[in-house]
């Protein structure tokens, strides 16, 4: 019989610590021989990233030694921290951010091949190839030790250390005339050289550049005869890739969609299998990977279309397309190799594993490599994601998932209807998903309805959709948040006396501009968000530095606009709760912003609470801020919405807790 208990309070397996217990991020993924390779984030591990190895036979084992951790600094964000030389593999190491090699074998031992720069973390290095001769990794580098703006560069650092030569050796730079750099490729006779680039106020998904050299290997490595292959205004191109016969590909929006296309010799692009459907993602990590070629010269590429990822196929020589349905939600980090594709899958009813797809026959047959965490827990438990359409800014069409609440043990009073938290995502050029997320769950399961909004500017509905952002952030964000909230309410799905918002980054701005400029709110929850938008302006990392050009307008010709949308300016409207969670190494939201934030809700006598945790940068990774930060945020929704939450939970120390009655 199932217990009666109010929303909020219900009582639920999905605690704090069965979310970081054993869990790991997968990200990147790579082929070598039989075996695969991936690497995990593990949080109970202090965020170490560990590379994991499924040897030809099954058996799975840890790469590298104690002590290292594969993730790079690079952009901030990271992304493509190691890729394989032969028998080795390369990466950056996340304590000094110098570039190693190790072997593959069980107990092996790394090396330095990057020599040490005169400051510490001052180069960078992510998203490498390697020479056909096995001489060489080509890779990209961010240079901190030469003025206020890092540098941008493709190097070449030598791999003799891997087998016993001298090194380490400083990188020679190869490519050192643009803002930003992704994706050195290599063609396969080791001749000509790819990348993208771009340049300031441009972000990756706005206007990028597809740039090729010939390459020399004459006593070193040079570059000559750069030239710019592809790409004009508001054009986005993204993963360049080199087929087995030497045809260049990229992935191009000129159709309004992310899609494949080959580059003729006169540098115009042919659309590969012109699709309504996003094959890329935005570029804010390193070596993203959304296509590959078979044995042939076909091409394997991976796209999502009513909440289920597909995969694409184009026959070498006829161009046919098959399309492959899957019962996954998305695919990442996708490896071709003859008939089978490898890649990290995003399910709808569990975590992420890593999956080999066979291609061979009409029905794509699907093997686990690394299978997901058995959560343990009982049926009707897990609530599915529900597509939304609703109206959103400007009267235009706008999208949600939606979660209601689930917990088959427990039931609510007939007469209440369910808090609801809203969702904005980070980027703000990012998404929502509809794939199983544990930290949702935690929400769903203890009775609150989850609305993970796809406000407009958010990407997977082409680049139209994308640019309704257009110099209108903290506008049409806050409207489509307010309006999925506003649309539940009159379906009568929710309580409108208790509607709450959360974000990060710059779903944070959105969250803290929400509960400045609207009154549809009762409360927020800010996670390392951007308060002060001038200030941002000012103090963010190289990668993003001009990203609020496009956001809201050129700084600081357009201060005015950037005071009028800033929440902290507008501190006195902010007349509900809210709780703010920082890291203290953030490089990307200053902790400044938060404690400004946190200073002008206490002069208003605001109720709100700050917790701040030593040692976490932009995002939390280690296992005791990730349950602290969720503990605290359930406790602090009970004090503003009057329920009590189940379980032991910590208090948090709310300023001004009297005025919340």
């Amino acid at each position: 019989m199932s217990t009666v208990a109010p929303y909020g309070a219900w009582p639920s397996p999905i605690t704090p610590e069965l979310i970081v217990a054993g869990a790991a991020s997968l990200t990147d993924l790579a082929r070598w021989g039989g075996s695969t390779l991936w690497s995990e984030l593990r949080p109970d591990e202090g965020a170490r990233c560990q590379i994991v190895c499924r040897d030809r036979d099954g058996a799975v084992r840890d790469v590298l030694a104690d002590g290292f951790s594969a993730r790079t600094r690079v952009h901030e964000y990271g992304g493509a921290a190691w890729w394989l030389a032969g028998e080795h593999v390369v990466f950056a190491n996340w304590s000094d951010q110098r570039l190693y090699g190790q072997r593959l074998d069980v107990g092996a031992v790394p090396v330095p091949l990057s020599a040490a720069p005169d400051e510490p973390h001052a180069w960078r290095f992510a998203d490498g190839v390697v020479t056909p001769d096995g001489r060489w990794t080509i890779c990209v580098r961010e240079d901190h030790s030469a003025g206020a703006e890092a540098r941008n560069e493709v190097v070449a650092v030598p791999l003799a250390p891997l087998t016993g030569g001298l090194g380490p050796e400083a990188p020679i730079v190869l490519v050192s005339d643009h803002d930003f750099v992704a994706a050195p490729r290599l063609s396969p006779d080791g001749t000509r050289l790819a990348w993208i680039a771009w340049n300031h106020p441009n972000m990756p998904w706005d206007t990028t550049e597809l740039w090729t050299a010939d390459l020399h290997i004459d006593g070193a490595l040079r570059a000559s005869a750069s030239r710019r292959v592809a790409g004009h205004d508001d054009e986005s191109l993204l993963q360049p890739e080199w087929s087995p016969s030497g045809e260049l590909h990229v992935v191009s929006d000129r159709s309004d969609w992310w899609n494949v296309y080959r580059v003729g010799a006169d540098g115009e692009l042919e659309a590969v299998a012109p699709i309504e459907a996003e094959v890329g993602v935005p570029a804010w990590g390193l070596g993203q990977s959304r296509y590959g070629f078979d044995a042939d010269g076909g091409i394997v590429f991976t796209f999502s279309s009513g909440g289920r990822a597909r995969l694409g196929r184009v026959r070498a020589g006829t161009g046919a397309l098959a399309v492959h349905e899957l019962d996954d939600v998305a695919l990442n980090a996708l490896r071709v190799a003859g008939d089978s594709v490898a890649a990290i899958a995003s399910r709808v009813d569990g975590e992420p594993e890593v999956v080999r797809y066979d291609l061979a026959g009409a029905v794509a047959d699907r093997e686990v490599l690394r299978r997901a965490r058995d959560l343990g827990l009982p049926p009707g438990m897990v609530s599915s994601a529900e597509p939304v359409e609703f109206v959103g800014s400007g009267g235009l069409a706008t999208y949600a998932y939606v979660y209601a609440p689930t917990n088959a043990e427990v039931v609510a009073p007939s007469d209440e209807l369910p808090p609801l938290l809203v969702l904005s995502h980070g980027g703000p050029t990012g998404s929502a998903s509809a794939s199983f997320n544990l930290a949702v769950q935690f929400w769903t399961s203890r009775g609150f309805m989850v609305a993970d909004v796809d406000y407009g500017g958010s990407t997977g509905y082409g680049r139209r959709y994308r640019q309704r952002l257009a110099g209108a952030w903290g506008v049409v964000d806050v409207d489509d948040c307010c309006a999925i909230a506003e649309h539940l309410v009159a379906e009568g799905r929710v309580d409108p006396e208790r509607l709450a918002i959360r974000g990060g980054s710059a779903g944070g701005y959105t969250t803290l501009s929400a509960l400045a400029f609207r009154d549809v709110f009762r409360a927020g929850a800010n996670h390392f968000g951007v308060a002060d938008l001038a200030a941002l302006a000012r103090d963010t990392h190289k990668f993003e530095s001009r990203y609020l050009d496009g956001l809201v307008g050129p700084w600081p010709q357009a201060q005015a606009t950037y005071d009028e949308r800033s929440p902290l300016q507008h501190a006195d409207r902010l007349s509900c709760p809210v709780i703010t969670l920082q890291g203290l190494e953030d490089q990307i939201v200053p902790p400044n912003q938060s404690e400004m934030l946190v200073a002008a809700l206490d002069a208003n006598g605001i109720p709100h609470a700050y917790l701040a945790f030593e040692g976490e940068q932009h995002g939390f990774r280690q296992a005791s801020t990730i349950k602290r930060a969720l503990t605290a945020e359930l406790y602090f929704y009970g004090r503003v919405f009057g329920f009590e939450p189940a379980g032991d939970i910590e208090p948090v120390a709310i300023v001004h807790e009297d005025r919340l009655r």
